[in-house]
């Protein structure tokens, strides 16, 4: 693949630089993604981006920093270059740092979880950095060695390995998979681990080809370090809250098991359940007339006439006797 020009376009004689255009697109898209799915995380579109207002700026700022701080030999002999930021020069390790604290910052003061935030945006993260990368395409940077592959990038006359084009492949598959894991998430903060371990082993290994590593103490490449312990760190905690989730589970289930019977049936079955009066008698003194039969004692006058009713023989519980001179 031979290198295209960097400028897009000018305006007013200023160069607007392809490298600008991909970062900005990428950043657009990711915020998009965000906002679109602010709902499923119990946020609105409005506050997310609110949110990301604030995350990108800070974002930018530590990915130059970042940068800055393991160039400082370049930048300490004209601090200008420091502000230029058309020339390239975002460490996406520093971005992620620096966006992650501001948005910890915001959950607290907007009494947001932290966890169920960082599980919303670092779904869009990935798409971002896929189309962000291509920036490193036109700025003939973060490639690797020399290499005689049908898909090198030409640089300076010289087929190099295209560092670039793997992340970005990376990224937009791990975009399609974060998106679909976090649609059946079993627990907050299980997306951002994902991320962190996921990307990191790509990083770790890709880190491996590229010329430009930002290095710790000219040993150690800064990536690989920082990958190494996002991996580790990723899954210690991924089991972690794994486990406290699955604790709940079967601690609210054993709590619906163990929950006593009903009480007993409402009111209304109740009272459908009451045997309703026949030829006026009333319930309880039906009751009471079974009672006497049983024991021999009645319990009340109109209960004593049921019962003399019942061992004539007679149909009718009518209480008034009978009257000689009433004989036909």
């Amino acid at each position: 693949m031979p290198i295209p020009e960097r400028v897009a376009f000018s305006i007013f004689g200023l160069d607007i630089m392809w490298y600008g255009i991909l970062v900005a697109l990428g950043i657009a898209v990711a915020v998009v993604v965000g906002c679109y799915r602010a709902p499923k995380h119990g946020l609105t579109p409005d506050k997310s981006i609110n949110f990301l207002i604030v995350i990108i700026v800070c974002g930018i700022i530590g990915a130059r920093l970042y940068y800055v701080i393991f160039n400082w030999p370049y930048y300490s002999a004209d601090l200008i270059r420091i502000f230029q930021f058309r020339e390239g020069g975002l460490a996406i390790h520093g971005g992620l740092l620096a966006g992650a604290l501001a948005l910890l910052i915001l959950c607290r003061f907007w009494k947001e979880s932290p966890l169920n935030m960082l599980d919303l945006y670092f779904v869009a993260v990935p798409i971002g950095q896929a189309i962000g990368r291509w920036g490193n395409y036109f700025n003939s940077e973060a490639h690797g060695g020399p290499t005689n592959l049908p898909w090198a990038v030409t640089v300076d006359g010289v087929k190099m390995q295209p560092t670039f084009l793997y992340e970005s492949i990376w990224c937009f598959l791990l975009f399609f998979f974060l998106l679909y894991m976090d649609n059946r998430r079993k627990f907050q903060g299980q997306t951002l681990l994902l991320y962190c371990m996921l990307y990191s082993v790509e990083r770790f290994f890709v880190e491996w080809l590229r010329t430009d590593s930002l290095m710790l103490f000219g040993i150690f490449r800064m990536a690989q370090v920082i990958s190494a312990a996002a991996i580790i760190l990723g899954a210690v905690f991924y089991v972690i809250l794994s486990r406290r989730a699955k604790a709940r589970l079967t601690g609210a289930a054993s709590a619906i098991a163990d929950a006593p019977g009903d009480a007993g049936p409402p009111a209304d079955e109740k009272a459908e359940s009451k045997p309703a009066a026949q030829d006026g008698i009333e319930p309880d003194e039906g009751a009471k007339a079974d009672g006497a039969l049983r024991t021999g004692k009645p319990e009340s006058p109109q209960a004593d006439s049921i019962v003399a009713a019942q061992k004539g023989g007679g149909a009718s519980t009518d209480t008034k006797p009978a009257k000689e001179d009433d004989k036909p």
